[in-house]
């Protein structure tokens, strides 16, 4: 990747998730599980953010896997992007994270999902690679509760590829199976500035197949597991 130089600050938006973009994201996760927000961030976040991503050489992006610990396990079948965990080491990155924690407070507040930490990375889908369908919690695993996805793409269109497929959720009482017939609920055009966020076990989602370089901020909220109390509530459930 090339070194982009001279982008904006980030500086000229406040690093709090806006209101009505939180009560939509709250909304979305109380009724069908998931929100959309177009234009989450401005594009000089979008910008700044894309440049430290541009500034990583290659081999800092590592091949993604499936599993955890020892179940960890490369497969091109299943997904073909790069990813690099992210840190809040530059101001842009720090944005994000401020940005992101004002988000987790939010929703803690609106709907007492008790989540306390949170995780990311960069995601680089280039041309041909892939994610099939997938759950990024399976139920009872006391582990990622919300899922976050922040597009950083530049003049997306449609021939680009590398859009988002959320799907019905999974039954309550079902588990997610690869081979089952899905319903479609939304298909999300990765522009730049979009951010999506979903319930981790209950969604299940996949990436089409990219034709041109498409990247992102992938993250997942994570319940506490320390006994920490969870935010108090302070205004009512949105119905």
């Amino acid at each position: 990747m090339s070194t982009v130089e001279g982008q904006p600050s980030s500086h000229d938006q406040v690093a709090v998730i806006d209101r009505d973009a939180l009560e939509t994201i709250a909304a979305g996760l109380l009724r069908v599980g998931w929100a959309v927000i177009d234009g989450a961030v401005s594009s000089a976040i979008v910008d700044s953010l894309r440049a430290d991503l541009m500034k990583l050489d290659d081999e800092a992006f590592a091949r993604a896997g499936v599993g955890r610990g020892d179940d960890w396990q490369r497969t091109d079948e299943i997904r073909r992007d790069r990813v690099h965990w992210l840190d809040p080491e530059s101001e842009a990155s720090q944005w994000y994270f401020e940005w992101i924690e004002s988000l987790r407070f939010g929703l803690n507040r609106n709907l007492l999902l008790g989540l306390f930490d949170y995780e990311c990375h960069l995601a680089w889908y280039s041309p041909g690679a892939f994610y099939v369908a997938h759950v990024d919690a399976f139920r009872g695993d006391d582990n990622r509760k919300v899922s976050t996805v922040l597009y950083l793409n530049d003049d997306w269109q449609p021939t680009d590829g590398g859009e988002l497929v959320l799907y019905e959720p999974v039954a309550a009482d079902a588990e997610f199976e690869v081979s089952a017939h899905r319903t479609v609920t939304r298909i999300v055009k990765p522009i730049g500035g979009t951010l999506v966020c979903f319930l981790s076990e209950e969604i299940p989602h996949e990436v089409l197949d990219a034709v041109n370089d498409r990247f992102s901020i992938a993250g997942w909220y994570r319940v506490n597991g320390n006994g920490r109390q969870p935010d108090p509530p302070v205004f009512p459930l949105i119905a």
